[in-house]
């Protein structure tokens, strides 16, 4: 089989510098990593009987402390349809803070067809913290819809690409659980027929990672 050249684009997500720019996760600066607003909580003022030294009670509770183990959220089966020959064990990507921020990537070419996906995790502080990063990825995000039963919320869009007359689609998916944020990104391409995988197959491998994700993250409560 002769050897075929990558689009620039794609050739540039077997860059791991440029890998974190081109799924989405800068992981130090990047959507998911937006300085969360601070808790304004005005001061009480003490009464003759209140003590200046009582325990504090305004502690919020969280569902999700830390971010599961990435490369353990999808099962193997499902990575070998996902991403045909790349080596299901995953790669986990360095993060700033591996107890809160954490990614797996999977990537192979077959022949001529390429796939690639990342599964995403971040533990946020509160719910209410966790809900305003969601609704600020879905701001920066048009078409798509809803995907029910996923979480508390979930949303899915697939996108189409072309670069030197080579197509890509990519399929994203965000959902929400508590005070945690799921990520997918699920993209392919065809180096033979320069066309890409359709809509369908994309959004359902994308969904279907995410809803593997994110039961993997409820099982690891608490």
């Amino acid at each position: 089989m002769r050897s075929l050249p990558l689009p620039l684009a794609l050739t540039a997500r077997l860059s791991p510098v440029v890998v974190l720019a081109a799924a989405g996760w800068a992981l130090s600066s990047g959507p998911l990593a937006a300085p969360q607003a601070a808790e304004h909580k005005p001061a009480e003022e003490k009464t003759e009987t209140q003590s200046a030294s009582a325990p504090s009670t305004s502690t919020v509770s969280k569902t999700y402390s830390a971010a599961p183990a990435p490369c353990e959220s999808v099962a193997k089966k499902t990575i070998d349809s996902l991403v045909p020959g790349a080596k299901t064990a995953g790669k986990e990507i360095p993060s700033t803070d591996s107890e809160l921020r954490r990614t797996c990537s999977w990537n192979a070419l077959k022949g001529y067809d390429y796939r690639w996906l990342d599964v995403s995790f971040e533990v946020m502080e509160s719910d209410d913290a966790a809900e305003k990063s969601y609704e600020a990825h879905l701001g920066k995000k048009s078409g798509g819809g809803a995907v029910p039963g996923l979480g508390d919320s979930a949303y899915s869009v697939v996108n189409l690409t072309t670069e030197d007359k080579q197509e890509t689609r990519e399929g994203v998916v965000i959902a929400r659980a508590s005070n945690a944020l799921v990520v997918i990104t699920y993209n392919g391409s065809d180096f033979e027929s320069k066309k890409a995988p359709s809509t369908d197959t994309i959004n359902k491998g994308a969904i279907k990672a995410a809803k593997e994700a994110v039961a993997a993250l409820e099982s690891d409560k608490g």
